[in-house]
Parts: structure tokens; sequence; C-alpha cells
């Protein structure tokens, strides 16, 4: 079935192109979510003549979902769960529990723009994509842990071990100065 697209699609297309798809992908998702329409001539000519009020809406959402990317870049969000003694959480954080962290903590997030493979089924820090329009997504960090105590060291924790490769990658660099000092003083 072809199908005019209202809006940018992943691994699909841009806005205005005419692409082939399925016929169950367009009657079950994109037709119903509005994100494109059946390109018959009525619709293609309904959209040449809508395209500059489509791409001014759309460039006003993608600004709005930049700003909301650049309050939520690197943050972290906590999630209490009982957990076995071996780290296996009793259940499972599911995209309706990110959303509702996210929005409990000042931002607007809908469960439908958070994009996780699977459900998290263990304690730690998780990344997940939230994919704020089409063309702009963030990735937040969501820690999941027994107790608010156990986040906040599991937060240092990680701190640690990155402040640790950074000072990994920046020791051999020094090893490499001293070296040449010593080759210096020697051939003094």
């Amino acid at each position: 079935m072809e199908i005019i697209l209202l809006e940018r699609i992943e691994k699909l297309g841009q806005m205005g192109d005419v692409v082939s798809v399925r016929p169950g992908f367009a009657r079950n998702y994109l037709l119903p979510e509005k994100k494109a329409l059946r390109a018959t001539k009525a619709n293609r000519a309904s959209f040449e003549n809508q395209r500059t009020q489509l791409e001014a809406a759309n460039l006003e959402r993608r600004s709005e979902a930049e700003a909301v990317r650049k309050k939520l870049d690197t943050k972290t969000f906590v999630i209490v769960r009982q957990a076995s003694d071996n780290n296996q959480l009793y259940g499972s954080v599911t995209v309706r529990n990110i959303s509702q962290a996210i929005t409990e903590a000042g931002f607007t997030i809908d469960s439908k723009q958070v994009q996780m493979g699977t459900p998290i089924k263990t304690i730690g820090l998780h990344p997940i994509r939230i994919q704020l329009h089409p063309e702009v997504s963030v990735t937040v960090t969501v820690n999941v842990a027994r107790s608010e105590e156990e986040a906040t060291i599991q937060a240092e924790e990680a701190a640690d071990k990155k402040s640790d490769s950074t000072s990994k990658e920046s020791a051999p660099s020094q090893e490499a100065a001293d070296t040449q000092e010593s080759t210096e003083i020697l051939e003094n």
C-alpha cells in the first residue's frame, strides 16, 4: 500500500515521501495515528496545499522537543523496587514505570515515547532512550535499586568507574612524558 508520510518515521522516510508499506502497518498504525495519508491523487494535492503549514508545525514541535532534550540530557531517575539477594527484581520495571518516574520529576512524557527493548529485571543503572520527536531523542539513566540509599551508592560507584576510566586514559600519556623526560636527562 502506498502512503504519504506526514512526519518523519524512523527507517521509513521523511515528511512528504511516498512510500510503500504493508497494508497492516498502514491500517493499524500509520493511518490511525495520523502519521500518513493514503497516496491518492486527492490526498497528494491536499498534502501539497498544506505542506508549508505541516512543516511549520513540525519545526515548532521539534524546537520544543530540543528544549526538553537539553533539560533531560544526563538526568538520572531512581526507581525503588524489591529484589532478591542476587539482584533480580521481584517483577520488572516497564515503560509505564519509567514514564511515571519522569513525569513525577516534572517532565511530560508519554509511555509511547519510552524506547526499551525488554523490561528491566535487575538492579543497577540502565540507559533508556526517550523519543521526544521523530527527529529528537535523548538517553536518560534509570537507577533501579532496593532503596534510596542503595541508589545513591550505585550512582557514586558509576561516577567512580567513569573517573577511573578517564584517569587510565590520561595515565599512558603521563608515562610517555616521564619517559621522554628521563631520556632527555640521560642525553645531557
